[in-house]
């Protein structure tokens, strides 16, 4: 598999550690040289503790067989301060290859960073956030929200939930109060009632739901017309010199996405041991044994992605426009497909 130092969460939060990434990728007799440097690396990135299909290649190594043919080895990187990090290291070089929500990924595509969306992480009627309550509170619905604390990360897509279920009782994020907190602390301070609600993945509920002390006021899974992809990106420099093993990267994490549909019981034990959640708490998040990973990019996908964008920038957190005909390179993952076809 790889070394100790590839599995620990990264919190890369300054210039210079990325900087070193960088240097420690293409460094050449002590010279920053990558046009002529043969790759002996590749860094992948994910959002901690990792995505879906990134978990699944940690555990069961098809990428780094994929790629040990040609004496290249296979580092993965899990961002634990979130996928905007990760989406940096990568515009910077730090990484090769990231998997993202898509605000971050939309983030850094609008900045004019030479980074390019080259297939979905996932992208399906499963996910979505959803908003809970004290089991004990007078709160019964989202309109009655109004002039509540409402705690949820900033710039996720938990913000996205929570503005759009507003926005169908007729208000939005300014009829609320709303706080920029992780489930660490805001579930404590939900319990000891100093917050009214939380808005978080369903699975991220399970230490409160397994004590009945919470109630689901929206679900999430309600609502897969908000469903978000989540991306899989490459740095623009890496795909111009390495396209090849773009392609490889693709070819893999296709046949992941498929193996792990054929293979739903063992896939919710590696989400379950990597997430540290409960077996029967991953499998209530994935009731059809489907995890919708499949990497085309699709129409619904690139029209979610403008959704999002739409969002974000009504929400003041993107700055600049994304250019989707640069952004989009679907060459490489359409003929991944060609050559799988599948069923």
């Amino acid at each position: 598999m790889t070394d100790k130092k590839s599995k620990r969460p990264l919190v890369i939060g300054s210039f210079l550690l990325v900087t070193l990434l960088v240097v420690a990728g293409y460094a050449v007799s002590g010279k920053l040289n990558p046009a002529e440097k043969k790759v002996t690396v590749i860094r992948i990135g994910s959002t901690a503790p990792g995505h879906v299909k990134f978990l699944l290649n940690q555990q069961k190594h098809w990428l780094d067989e994929e790629f040990a043919k040609d004496g290249i080895k296979v580092e993965y990187f899990p961002f634990a301060g979130g996928g905007q990090e990760a989406a940096t290291a990568l515009a910077t070089g730090g990484l090769d290859i990231a998997f993202t929500a898509s605000a971050p990924a939309l983030r850094t595509a609008a900045s004019g960073a030479n980074v390019k969306l080259i297939a979905l992480s996932s992208f399906g009627s499963n996910g979505g956030s959803s908003i809970a309550v004290r089991k004990d509170s007078s709160i019964q619905s989202v309109k009655d929200l109004k002039g509540k604390k409402v705690a949820f990360l900033t710039g996720t897509v938990r913000h996205s939930t929570i503005t759009k279920a507003l926005k169908l009782e007729g208000l939005s994020l300014k009829d609320i109060d709303g706080l920029n907190l992780a489930f660490e602390a805001s579930g404590p301070a939900l319990m000891r009632g100093d917050i009214d609600a939380i808005v978080e993945g369903r699975t991220t509920f399970t230490p409160l739901a397994d004590t009945d002390s919470i109630r689901i006021i929206l679900d999430g899974r309600d609502h897969p017309e908000w469903s978000s992809p989540s991306a899989i990106s490459v740095n623009g420099d890496f795909l111009k010199k390495h396209p090849d093993l773009v392609k490889r990267f693709l070819k893999i994490d296709l046949l992941s996405a498929r193996w792990a549909d054929a293979n739903p019981a063992e896939t919710i034990k590696i989400i379950a041991d990597a997430t540290k959640k409960k077996l029967s708490a991953v499998q209530k998040d994935h009731p059809d044994n489907k995890f919708y990973t499949e990497p085309r990019i699709s129409q619904q996908a690139i029209d979610a992605f403008k959704s999002e964008e739409i969002f974000l920038k009504d929400a003041g957190l993107a700055n600049g426009t994304v250019n989707y005909g640069n952004w989009i390179y679907s060459k490489l993952i359409d003929e991944v497909y060609a050559e799988f076809p599948g069923k």
